[in-house]
């Protein structure tokens, strides 16, 4: 019986003992808060708090994982239960991110953990009962900085003699903003949480500054300056700095900027845009600022002129004049269409960082102007690379004007009210959001209208059956995942959350072209805009001939020359805007569409002419391919509706019907809510970041497991 007893005794004391390392330790600490997670992932898009804290548990999982197989004081029976559930962290954090990729650069081995980040790290290893050392602040890296090619460099002969003329010209650092030492918000990661002010903004919330109501700035000669347009002139004039020009297309935003420049006296002048509107700036220069002189920088810069006082130069040359625009003296930047810095590793983004500090560096108080319609193509974080552009932020901090404002509110982070006051502290530092309806009530209203085309013939079933194809491939990869998952997870029905991680798996590995399996997302869309390209062509020939001038959009060469063919055939005149053009051509073909009766329809690349033109001679746009984003689209359509249109503009979505065509279509207008409702202060809810290539084949590989389960399949 003693025995016996015994026995009983000490299998009672393991499993007391099992118990107390179950509820000891990082361990379940690390599961509560990975649940805190998974439930937020679950509710919507992952806020930054809850991003911090999935961070800092999949650090400190890993190290748990290295700690636990390096210990040598426990079982191996231990050991292995505490991997176990480790395992399961793991599971939980891999399902997170499979609902928001962008967590994915938060489990790098080398991502940087911020203040708040390093803080709860700490705070959850005190409460697993670890002996924390409080460790320094790491040390600053250096911002990244783009590769300077000393091959690449040029110095036009031009600017080196202006140079030569002005050999003691020396920086002036009277206006450089001195530090800002923060009080209450010292140690916070304020970053996430300024994002995420514009994010939660609703209920009429309009992110545009106070402007002066002034009506004494003219316009030169023979040309109208609006109010809305003078309102931005005039602050300029009154010491405004600063400005993210994010009115809506078609307000007039190149007018505003140059002569906001003459208002400020911020020249030189260096404006940087897309290639195909640089002939156009230099064009509108002239009209707006007839005083100023302009020049281009074409390739090496052979000839451009160094004493200009406006100097234009395009994204895609800007890495070889990098080395002598730093040094010209520069009192004012404009950057066109500045969601093309959005990505911050980028090579033109970071050179366009680099030389705005180093006209902040040199001139007291410059002009630094971003323009952009859209702002905001997929993510709240598009906002970074314009925000620090303008000097309102650095990599990890607000800088002092905005960090002074912060520290104004008497607010933190953990504070509700804190957040619709930190979004009108960036706002009041020059964001200006006008739209249309709103300022110019004299363009007339725009509508989008479907115009669903049933795809006949060989063609169409061949591209039906191309996206069966894709479809069945999508199953045969999720059952095999389901097959061999080893989580023991069983779901009933359908697993969405495996179905989103196959469309993920799918879109990075075939990429852009046909797989070896057959066709992909990118592949059909190319596809089904050649089979749709006579039919779009075809209505656009109707509209020229009943309703006058049309402007066609396609995305791909082979529709554009489909479409140029019909047109022919049809007896209509056109005019094309491609990418491969010289800018002698394009404006040629611009000015004959524009001027000459006889042109019914321009037909324009939607990426090349997407930007930088005025086509409000027509009414009607047909777009014939759809783009990926809901931005690109709305530029297409505003080459159109802009001021000086007199008449209501309706543009043409020519959709495949049955195909997955429709579902992007869906998509892309699902997108339309983020600008909306973090610049225009809309209530309508925004739709996740994920990629539409990833969501449209989530719909493709649901909709045929839906299929499949129903009481008749496809396949």
């Amino acid at each position: 019986m003693a025995r016996g007893g015994q026995r009983a005794n000490g299998a009672r004391n393991r499993q007391r003992r099992a118990r107390e390392l179950d509820n000891e330790g990082i361990i379940p600490i690390l599961a509560r808060a990975v649940r805190e997670v998974e439930g937020a992932a679950q509710r919507g898009k992952v806020k930054p708090t809850s991003r911090t804290k999935f961070q800092v548990v999949a650090q400190l999982a890993r190290e748990e994982r290295s700690r636990v197989k390096a210990d040598t004081e426990i079982t191996e029976g231990q050991r292995a239960e505490m991997l176990k559930r480790l395992d399961g962290i793991g599971t939980i954090l891999a399902k997170t991110t499979a609902r928001d990729t962008s967590l994915l650069a938060l489990l790098a081995e080398d991502a940087v953990l911020s203040e708040a980040a390093r803080e709860l790290k700490r705070e959850m290893l005190l409460a697993g009962g670890a002996e924390v050392d409080d460790e320094p602040a790491p040390t600053p890296e250096p911002a990244a900085s783009a590769t300077f090619d000393p091959d690449r460099q040029v110095v036009p002969a031009s600017v080196l003699s202006h140079q030569l003329a002005n050999p003691f010209l020396k920086p002036d650092f009277s206006g450089v903003s001195r530090p800002f030492h923060a009080r209450n918000l010292g140690g916070w990661e304020l970053i996430e949480p300024l994002l995420e002010s514009f994010e939660r903004a609703s209920g009429g919330a309009v992110s545009c500054m106070a402007l002066p109501d002034d009506s004494s700035v003219k316009a030169p000669a023979g040309l109208e300056l609006m109010h809305h347009q003078a309102q931005v002139v005039a602050a300029a004039a009154a010491g405004h700095r600063t400005f993210l020009l994010a009115d809506e297309p078609g307000l007039g935003k190149t007018a505003q900027a140059l002569l906001a420049a003459q208002a400020a006296d911020a020249f030189p002048l260096l404006v940087v845009v897309p290639s195909v509107v640089k002939t156009n700036w230099a064009r509108e220069a002239g009209l707006w600022t007839p005083h100023r002189t302009a020049s281009v920088i074409h390739g090496n810069g052979r000839d451009v002129d160094g004493y200009a006082d406006i100097i234009i130069v395009n994204y895609e040359i800007l890495d070889r004049h990098v080395g002598w625009i730093r040094q010209h003296g520069f009192r004012g930047m404009v950057v066109d269409e500045a969601h093309f810095i959005k990505n911050k590793t980028s090579q033109r983004s970071q050179h366009v960082l680099q030389i705005a500090d180093s006209i902040r560096a040199r001139t007291p108080r410059p002009l630094m102007t971003a323009l952009t319609g859209t702002p905001l193509i997929n993510d709240i974080d598009d906002f970074r690379a314009i925000w620090q552009f303008l000097g309102w932020i650095d990599e990890k901090l607000p800088k002092a004007d905005l960090m002074e404002r912060l520290e104004e509110t008497g607010l933190t982070p953990i504070d509700p009210p804190f957040y619709p006051a930190a979004r009108a502290a960036v706002i009041d530092l020059g964001i200006v959001r006008r739209r249309k309806v709103d300022v110019a009530s004299d363009i007339p209203a725009r509508r989008i209208a479907d115009l669903p085309v049933e795809l006949e013939g060989e063609e169409g079933r061949s591209i039906r059956a191309a996206e069966r194809e894709l479809a069945r491939r999508l199953l045969e990869r999720y059952d095999m995942a389901l097959a061999t998952r080893r989580s023991g997870v069983v779901v009933d029905g359908i697993d969405h959350e495996l179905v989103r991680r196959v469309a993920t798996w799918e879109r990075e590995e075939t990429g852009g072209g046909i797989s070896g399996d057959g066709d992909n997302v990118f592949s059909m869309m190319r596809r089904i805009g050649s089979a749709k390209a006579g039919l779009a062509a075809d209505y656009a020939a109707q509209l020229a001939r009943n309703v006058g001038k049309v402007v066609f959009f396609a995305k791909h060469v082979d529709v554009m020359d489909q479409a140029e063919a019909l047109f022919a055939k049809r007896g209509l005149r056109y005019a094309s805007i491609r990418g491969d053009q010289t800018p002698k051509v394009r404006q040629a073909n611009i000015d004959a569409f524009v001027n000459d009766p006889e042109v019914a329809v321009v037909v324009c690349s939607l990426t090349a002419a997407g930007v930088g033109l005025n086509l409000q001679v027509a009414s009607n746009v047909v777009l014939a391919e759809l783009s990926w984003t809901d931005a690109e689209q709305t530029q297409a359509i505003d080459r159109v509706h802009r001021i000086g249109q007199d008449q209501p503009v309706t543009a043409w979505r020519v959709i495949a019907a049955q195909t997955v065509d429709t579902k992007v279509a869906e998509l892309i207008d699902s997108k339309a809510g983020l600008a909306a409702r973090a610049l225009d202060g809309s209530d309508e809810e925004v739709g996740s970041s994920a990629d539409i290539q990833t969501e449209a084949l989530v719909a493709l590989l649901t909709e045929a497991l839906e299929a499949r389960e129903g009481p008749e399949t496809l396949f």
